[in-house]
């Protein structure tokens, strides 16, 4: 099964699905990080139904939300459909469906470990931002639960923290961090034989001016 497959199968659940994974502690650490200032526009790559567009428009900033799944996108304008500061993107992360140097922030969380080749799509995201823009990825660390793989369409095991910072810096970012949230992405097996309890990471940096 495809990640696109995936995740348009479980569009419907993944509100509720999403709370046993990961807490509003991790948006919170992003937006801190990023700094982020009303009036600004940011991209949601790998926006699913709004996790982190939802506090960026609480917070006063126009969002364009871009995921590959029909199905998300569909249940994310039900949610937000009194809102006129998102536009939805159906995209590839491969060839974001955004200008360059559109935007003053993107943001990707819980995405990266979903794509082929990692460093190429951050490439592909810092294409997309304004000089002086900021990129904030919060993601799974390194780990060895293999049914995450198996079951949720992970193409990552997580990833090592200081390969990220290299990717950052190789896309040319300046002011680059990576730092622990301080929280856990928790799941479980289908068979509830494994569990898996997996720190999250947030990454930052910033475009030359």
């Amino acid at each position: 099964m495809s990640s696109k497959e995936y995740f348009g199968r479980i569009a419907g659940e993944w509100d509720q699905v999403r709370q046993g994974f990961f807490s509003e502690e991790v948006r919170e650490r992003a937006y801190e990080m990023a700094q982020v200032e009303k009036g600004r526009l940011a991209a949601d790559i790998g926006a699913g139904t709004g996790f982190i567009t939802e506090g960026l428009v609480d917070r006063g900033v126009r969002v364009i939300a871009v995921d590959q799944s029909e199905e998300m996108l569909a249940e994310m304008k039900r949610k937000f459909s009194g809102s006129h500061d998102i536009d939805y993107r159906i995209g590839d992360a491969e060839s974001l469906p955004l200008l360059d140097g559109e935007v003053d922030y993107v943001f990707a969380n819980m995405f990266l470990h979903h794509v082929e080749e990692p460093e190429g799509v951050i490439k592909e995201m810092v294409r997309i931002m304004k000089p002086g823009g900021k990129l904030i990825i919060t993601d799974l660390d390194e780990h060895e639960h293999e049914f995450l793989r198996t079951e949720q369409n992970d193409r990552w095991m997580g990833f090592d923290r200081d390969d990220v910072k290299k990717w950052l810096l190789s896309a040319g970012l300046k002011n680059v961090l990576v730092d622990c949230v301080g929280t856990e992405c928790c799941s479980s097996s289908s068979c509830g034989c494994q569990d898996a309890k997996i720190s999250i990471f947030a990454a930052v940096g910033e475009t030359v001016v």
